[in-house]
């Protein structure tokens, strides 16, 4: 069950992890893109601790603050999404004390389709958005008992396995076309590391 007890004392795990997998990600976005992933998302952790302090008790009031403390880190791509992905949880959640696994799983579907009709991309362009999707898919055939978290990270590494031998359709990733062929996803790394952590 996620409630607000939970998402507060994740967020900061999350934004430690990030800090911690800031020079592996700029790595890999250097391979396929500007080398900013990592400084981004480190920026956007930095951000979100300076708003800890004071954290809302609602789990719409957690993730909307989150999301205006990422809308101040950056203006490249994955930073928006992030943003729009944190606001789109924090509407979702209004008037909710807690979520179930189902509930989390409707949650991310709800987030892949903004994100989506945000950034342009489809499932299967080799983003994050194919990760958020297994994520989606293990948990809403998921046993309301079973290990949400656990089932989240194999959906996620599974995904990175299936889309290493495919090529980038989105982003700057794309210009690359088959020379991204073997090689991972920024974005669905950066997942992989936020679920880990968690």
């Amino acid at each position: 069950m996620l409630d607000a007890i939970v998402l507060a004392r994740a967020v900061p795990r999350w934004c430690a992890a990030m800090h911690a997998a800031a020079p592996e990600l700029n790595a890999l976005d250097g391979r396929l893109g500007d080398a900013d992933l990592g400084a981004t998302l480190d920026k956007c952790a930095t951000l979100m601790e300076q708003a800890l302090p004071g954290l809302p008790d609602s789990l719409e009031g957690i993730f909307k603050r989150c999301a205006q403390a990422s809308a101040k880190a950056s203006g490249s791509s994955f930073g928006t999404l992030l943003t729009v992905a944190l606001m789109t949880a924090g509407k979702h959640c209004a008037g909710r004390e807690s979520l179930s696994t189902q509930d989390v799983a409707a949650l991310l579907s709800e987030v892949i389709a903004t994100l989506s009709a945000r950034g342009g991309a489809a499932l299967g362009d080799k983003t994050v958005l194919d990760g958020l999707d297994a994520i989606q898919r293990a948990l809403s055939g998921a046993r309301a008992d079973a290990p949400a978290l656990a089932l989240a990270g194999a959906a996620v590494r599974e995904s990175l396995d299936a889309f290493r031998d495919k090529p980038n359709r989105m982003g700057r990733a794309r210009m690359f076309a088959d020379k991204t062929i073997g090689l991972d996803d920024p974005g669905m790394v950066a997942l992989q590391r936020m679920v880990d952590t968690l």
